[in-house]
């Protein structure tokens, strides 16, 4: 009779999966130490390697660059608004 399934947390997947590609212990050994099945480290090892390139992809830089656009824009509205600001008080005069 089968158990439950187990559900491992992305920590414990990620160990795992970086013994494997470590390469030190064979899969076979690690599957054993940590009672998971030998494919499952497999699995997790290439699921690791394939997302690996992503880590140095553009993703952060896109944020920042989003930041940075964000930014200017907030700053390219004050002084719009300190402009008309001062237009303001330059026509109605200083009154307070």
């Amino acid at each position: 009779m089968a158990g439950r399934r187990k559900r491992h947390s992305a920590e414990f997947k990620a160990k795992i999966a970086l013994l494997a590609i470590k390469g030190e212990e064979r899969v076979n050994e690690i599957a054993q130490h940590y009672q998971i099945h030998p494919g499952q480290v497999t699995q997790w090892k290439h699921q690791a390697l394939e997302h690996l390139p992503e880590l140095f992809s553009n993703g952060w830089s896109r944020a920042e660059q989003s930041e940075a656009d964000l930014k200017n824009h907030l700053y390219q509205e004050i002084g719009q608004l300190k402009v008309e600001l001062d237009w303001l008080k330059k026509k109605f005069g200083d009154r307070g």
